[in-house]
């Protein structure tokens, strides 16, 4: 059970003290006094405090760890024996520059849909309305769990790549491109991340998180990391090519072994940013919900 514990000061604004018991997490948030609620440096120190909470209890998640790093990991390595020297033999292109862009990007958006699952475990468990009471920057829940989601996209993205290169990956087109490559998981899951959290704090009764995962696990069969656009039937190139997956993957192809980037680069930006865009409001007015403020 989660429990609030207020300090034993005199002070009516003194410091709070939050504790998830189960996965033995304590937040101390500091005197709200030393600085103003709204205040840009509140909006740090509490999102750093809160961004920390999630990433240990993400660590000691065995579904997350699972969703998002063994996961990919594992697919990784069963495409690469199972079809990697087929599609090679068949495309003459080397499978592990798609694949490996793939899994990239399906441990972020898997990692993102295993943490709007926790997300909503916590709402439906009162700890968003506990934090919400608490003298803390009010936009700092949502800041703090897109910044926790960039650490693990991070981390996983690095994971991911290093089996990869285990495999035969390589940045062929030099480091700075290859860094350029790495960001762009960074940016997508940022996006499918604000999707998500929208999502988890805004459905009660419909299991809106649970039906994007079947959504996510559908375009994961149908883009360019497999095989090339090409060859899919051609009734089915148009969607393949431009859904936001495969935008995503040959710009990291490109990046890597080489081809066209400037397009399929544009649309990648495009589909992360105007997620953000579209779905940073509802997420904004959803946690305040979730949170007991309805104002």
């Amino acid at each position: 059970m989660t429990t609030v514990k207020p300090a034993n000061a005199p002070a009516p604004a003194a410091a709070a003290t939050v504790s998830d018991d189960r996965h033995g997490a304590a937040l101390r948030f500091a005197d709200a006094d030393r600085a103003p609620e709204t205040s840009l440096r509140s909006l740090l120190r509490d999102s750093g405090i809160q961004a920390g909470r999630l990433l240990l209890r993400w660590r000691r998640d065995p579904y997350t760890i699972v969703q998002a790093v063994v996961y990919p990991a594992v697919m990784l390595l069963m495409l690469w024996a199972v079809l990697g020297i087929s599609i090679t033999n068949a495309t003459g292109v080397d499978s592990i520059y798609g694949t490996t862009p793939l899994m990239t990007l399906v441990g972020a958006m898997f990692g993102s849909i295993a943490s709007g699952l926790a997300l909503r475990r916590e709402r439906d468990e009162g700890l968003l309305a506990r934090f919400w009471v608490l003298p803390m920057h009010r936009a700092a829940g949502l800041v703090s769990r897109l910044l926790a989601e960039a650490v693990r996209i991070v981390v996983t993205t690095a994971l991911i790549v290093s089996v990869g290169f285990a495999l035969g990956f390589r940045f062929d087109q030099g480091l700075l491109p290859g860094i350029m490559m790495l960001c762009i998981p960074l940016l997508f899951g940022i996006g499918f991340a604000t999707l998500v959290t929208a999502l988890a704090v805004n459905s009660s009764k419909v299991p809106l998180v649970e039906l994007l995962s079947l959504t996510t696990s559908f375009l994961l069969f149908f883009n360019s990391g497999f095989v090339p656009t090409s060859a899919y039937p051609t009734w089915m190139q148009g969607f393949v090519a431009n859904q936001p997956m495969s935008c995503a993957i040959d710009a990291m192809r490109g990046l890597t072994l080489g081809g066209p980037v400037a397009e399929p680069l544009i649309k990648a930006l495009a589909w992360s940013l105007g997620a953000i865009v579209l779905f940073a409001w509802p997420a904004i007015r959803g946690y305040r919900r979730a949170a007991g403020n309805r104002s």
